[in-house]
């Protein structure tokens, strides 16, 4: 398959370093997690090499459009906005969110955040979630590869009250440190795609065709099952 990519063979990928397991995480060299699976097995099927470089959040789309990358691939919801600076993939997953807080606070549901301070991530659809919870105070955290530690220290130290994040993310936070707690889930559903250059349709077909074979072959359930168990593989066919 001859596709056009940046370079010839490869799959150029714009992702973040920081930890977003179990969707994708770093072990030494290796990214690991769900999402870098699904990139491997889908690469395997256009006979290209997937090749991952980190760029802050608030970069990902320039990246795109000054063609330094082939792709971005790296929990990005599908939403409108962004629709209008790349074009996506149909999802390979659908994801919902929550919000965290410590283990000894009285917060249980959106109501028991009025007034406080509710951090997320700068420009996601995490923080217009947040927006929907009425009178709270949004605290925006920029994009970068530190950006999970720093909004968990902040959260920690008090600095902010409650995180919204998608809820897989959350989850295994909340397992590494008793003191914090999943107040509550949001079953938003929000898919993930691959945002791909506007100008390359024909990989864009590919990456789609490549994503509905690993579908009908039952592999993308198959990695969804090794990375995240608890939770049924949310596409059929």
């Amino acid at each position: 398959m001859n596709l056009k990519t940046v370079k010839p063979g490869y799959l150029t990928i714009a992702a973040s370093n920081f930890d977003a397991r179990p969707m994708t995480y770093l072990e030494g060299e290796t990214r690991l997690g769900y999402e870098p699976d699904v990139a491997r097995a889908v690469c395997a099927k256009l006979g290209l090499e997937p090749v991952w470089f980190n760029v802050p959040w608030v970069n990902f789309y320039p990246t795109l459009a000054a063609k330094q990358c082939d792709v971005v691939w790296f929990n990005q919801a599908i939403t409108e906005e962004r629709r209008t600076r790349a074009n996506f993939s149909q999802p390979y997953g659908f994801f919902d969110e929550a919000v965290l807080v410590q283990a000894k606070s009285e917060i249980y549901s959106t109501t028991d955040l009025v007034g406080l301070r509710v951090g997320g991530l700068a420009t996601s659809t995490n923080l217009q979630l947040a927006e929907s919870f009425g009178d709270v105070e949004i605290v925006a955290f920029p994009g970068s590869d530190r950006v999970l530690p720093e909004m968990l220290e902040a959260l920690r130290n008090g600095e902010i009250d409650a995180l919204v994040d998608d809820e897989l993310v959350l989850i295994a936070a909340a397992k590494r440190d008793p003191n914090l707690r999943i107040a509550f889930t949001v079953p938003t559903q929000i898919p993930f795609g691959i945002a791909v250059h506007q100008d390359n349709l024909d990989l864009l077909r590919s990456l789609d065709d490549a994503l509905t074979a690993l579908i009908q072959e039952g592999k993308l359930a198959e990695i969804w099952q090794r990375w995240i168990p608890e939770k049924e593989f949310p596409i059929q066919f």
